[in-house]
C-alpha cells in the first residue's frame, strides 16, 4: 500500500516598496558607518570635549552661583582657574626637567663611548647584540636616511605636531561652546517630549548627567592615586624628579588601557637608568598596581560613582576595547551608566503602569 505525500508549500511575495525601503534602509546604515569613520578624529574630538565639559561643569555652576555672574564670565573665569592650574604645575617641576635634560644632554657623549667600547650601563647592548657594528652596516649600505627614515619621520613628525594643536585648539573651543550652550540644547531635546512626559526626560537625563560625571570623577581619582603612590615609591628609591615622574604617570594614567602602560615602561626605564634595584622595585611596582588598579580600584570606584557593579565596569571596559580601542573604553563606561539608568527608568515606569491594575 503506497502512500503519497503531498507538501504545502508556501510563497512568500514581497512587494516593490517593501523591497525599496528595505535597501534605502541598508544604504543608509552603510552610509552613516561610512560617514563616522571617515569623521573619527572629529567625533573623537568630541567625546574629550564632553567629557572635559562635564568635568568644568561643576566648577562653573560654583562660580556662577557664587559670584551672580552669567554662563559666559563664569565659563572664563573657570578656564582661566584651570590655566593658572597648569602652570603653578608646570612651574613647580619643568625647570627640573629642564636641568636633567641637560645634564642627559651632557652626559650622552659618555653614554655613546661606554656603548661603543661595551661598558657602562649600556654595554650589554654592544656586547651581546652588536648594535654598534649593525648600526654601522646601515649606514654604510643605505646611509641615515635610509637607516632612520629621516624624510618620512620629519613629515609625519610635523603632521602629527600640527594635528596635536588643531586638536587642542579645537577640544578647548568645543568644550567652551558645550558648557554655554549645553543645558539650552538639552532643553530643546526635552521639549521634543510630549508635556506628560517632559518631566520623566529631564529626571533621566539628570540621572545620565550625574552618571557621565561621577565617571570623570572617578577617573580623576584613580589617576591622582596613580600619581601619587607612584611618587611615593620613586622617592623611597631615590630616583631623581620624582614629583615630574609622577604627574606624568598621573596624566597618562586617565588614557584607558594604553595610557597605564605607556606610564610604566616610562618610569621603569628612567629607574633603570638611575640604578638597577631602583628599576626592578620599580618594574615590580608598576606591574603590581596594574593588576591592582585594573581589578579592585577601577570596579570599586566606578560601582560608586557610576553606581555599576564591578562585573559591568570590567566587562563594558573589555568590550568597548574591542569595539573602538582607547576611545570605546574611554567612553565603555558612561555608556554602560547611561543604559543602567534607562533601563532602571523603563522597569520603575512599567511597575508604576502595572501597580494600579493589581491592586484594584
Amino acid at each position: 500500500m503506497s502512500t503519497e505525500r503531498t507538501a504545502a508549500e508556501r510563497v512568500v511575495d514581497f512587494r516593490p516598496r517593501t523591497v525599496l525601503r528595505t535597501l534605502l534602509i541598508v544604504i543608509s546604515v552603510a552610509l552613516v558607518l561610512e560617514v563616522i569613520w571617515i569623521a573619527r578624529h572629529v567625533l573623537a574630538w568630541v567625546v574629550i570635549a564632553l567629557f572635559l565639559a562635564l568635568a568644568l561643569d561643576p566648577l562653573v555652576g560654583w562660580i556662577e552661583r557664587r559670584g551672580r555672574l552669567a554662563r559666559g564670565p563664569a565659563i572664563g573665569i573657570a578656564y582661566l582657574l584651570l590655566l593658572i592650574a597648569i602652570v603653578a604645575v608646570g612651574a613647580t617641576f619643568v625647570p627640573k626637567l629642564v636641568d636633567e635634560v641637560n645634564g642627559f644632554v651632557q652626559a650622552l657623549p659618555d653614554y655613546v663611548r661606554d656603548l661603543t667600547h661595551g661598558r657602562g650601563r649600556l654595554g650589554f647592548l654592544e656586547t651581546k647584540y652588536h648594535v654598534v657594528e649593525r648600526v654601522r652596516e646601515q649606514v654604510q649600505k643605505g646611509g641615515a636616511s635610509r637607516l632612520f627614515g629621516l624624510s618620512g619621520a620629519a613629515l609625519s613628525v610635523t603632521k602629527s605636531i600640527l594635528t596635536i594643536i588643531a586638536a587642542t585648539v579645537t577640544i578647548i573651543f568645543l568644550t567652551f561652546f558645550m558648557l554655554l550652550e549645553g543645558r539650552a540644547w538639552a532643553d530643546r531635546v526635552y521639549s521634543l517630549f510630549p508635556d506628560g512626559q517632559q518631566e520623566r526626560a529631564r529626571k533621566v537625563g539628570h540621572d545620565v548627567y550625574r552618571t557621565v560625571g561621577g565617571y570623570v570623577t572617578g577617573n580623576i581619582l584613580i589617576s591622582v592615586i596613580a600619581g601619587t603612590s607612584a611618587t611615593i615609591v620613586l622617592v623611597i628609591m631615590g630616583v631623581p624628579y620624582a614629583v615630574a615622574l609622577g604627574l606624568l604617570v598621573a596624566i597618562l594614567d586617565l588614557i584607558p588601557l594604553a595610557g597605564a602602560t605607556v606610564a610604566g615602561v616610562i618610569v621603569v626605564s628612567v629607574a633603570f637608568l638611575h640604578s638597577v634595584p631602583a628599576g626592578i622595585v620599580l618594574l615590580v611596582f608598576v606591574i603590581v598596581y596594574q593588576q591592582l588598579e585594573n581589578h579592585f580600584l577601577q570596579p570599586v570606584i566606578y560601582g560608586r560613582t557610576v553606581q555599576l557593579s564591578p562585573l559591568v565596569v570590567l566587562v563594558s571596559v573589555l568590550i568597548g576595547a574591542e569595539l573602538a580601542g582607547v576611545l570605546g573604553a574611554l567612553a565603555s563606561i558612561p555608556v554602560a551608566g547611561g543604559i543602567q539608568v534607562l533601563i532602571r527608568d523603563q522597569l520603575a515606569h512599567r511597575r508604576g503602569r502595572a501597580q494600579p491594575s493589581g491592586s484594584s
